[in-house]
């Protein structure tokens, strides 16, 4: 994950939220909240789950007033039920303004993080590694992404650009599995090479094909294949080539997809149904 461009992802993410909430100013708390009024704040966790984001919050505050003083008090990247996550101390009117923006990022990223840990949960005794996807919110990809691997899953592709994945319309367009992972591999030989097959005789092609070009980062994607088509397809990789499974993967059959011998799992829920988790700020005047 490249550092610099998921903190410029960050930043950008963060003026955008705080200029759509704040606008010209937050008229309740300048009509109700002394201007030099101290204050302490507790987020708290509330909701059974694995905290993410904390970093990202901590920005939202310090983009606000960079005279407040953050302290976290609760783990990122850890399941547990409920209890304080960070402490925030300074301008009350600031904690007040920056509230909405740090939580609503906050609880999106630790819900990616939590449904990520179920996932990772429901395949434990396998070989398979849960994997994101590109089901992304728009903007927010990296943190995300970065949520995902605080649940305890991995990161498939960034984006078009840092992998190559041959998909049904691709092969087609190519030619088939076999000619489009040759055009993939002669034009950009460096990249990884992940091609989706949805038949036995694709996985054959594949298999075939990646012996012949000699890949060493290849994969092979089991696109939407029954359980038995896949354990079949799992005998004839005989371990040669890792294979990844991708369609119709929920909690409730990813177990049984993980059974199958596959080496990967991607699951676009972990994403793009991933339940906000429950995160609440309270506010105290300083002593």
């Amino acid at each position: 994950m490249p550092t610099q461009n998921a903190h410029a992802a960050l930043e950008d993410l963060i003026d955008r939220a705080l200029a759509e909430d704040l606008g010209d100013g937050d008229v309740t708390a300048e009509a109700t909240i002394p201007a030099d009024l101290q204050a302490v704040a507790t987020i708290t966790q509330k909701a059974p789950g694995v905290v993410a984001g904390i970093h990202a919050a901590s920005e939202v505050f310090a983009r606000v007033d960079e005279w407040l003083r953050v302290e976290v008090v609760g783990p990122e990247g850890v399941w547990r039920s409920d209890g304080p996550v960070m402490r925030i101390t300074g301008n009350a009117r600031s904690i007040v303004a920056a509230e909405r923006t740090a939580l609503n990022i906050m609880g999106r990223l630790s819900g990616v993080a939590t449904m990520t840990a179920a996932y990772v949960a429901a395949v434990d005794g396998t070989r398979a590694k849960i994997l994101d996807t590109r089901k992304t919110t728009p903007g927010m990809r990296l943190l995300e992404k970065q949520a995902v691997l605080a649940g305890g899953g991995e990161n498939h592709r960034i984006g078009l650009f840092d992998e190559v994945l041959i998909k049904e319309n691709h092969a087609t367009l190519a030619g088939g599995v076999g000619p489009a992972v040759r055009a993939a591999h002669a034009h950009r030989p460096a990249l990884p090479i992940v091609v989706e097959c949805e038949t036995l005789d694709e996985v054959d092609e594949a298999l075939a094909v990646g012996s012949e070009l000699g890949l060493e980062r290849f994969r092979i994607l089991l696109d939407n294949m029954p359980l038995d088509v896949m354990r079949s397809a799992v005998e004839r990789a005989g371990g040669a080539v890792p294979l990844e499974a991708s369609g119709n993967v929920s909690l409730e059959t990813v177990g049984a997809i993980a059974a199958t011998g596959v080496d990967f799992i991607s699951a676009g829920a972990l994403t793009h149904s991933a339940p906000v988790l429950d995160l609440s700020l309270i506010l105290e005047p300083r002593p």
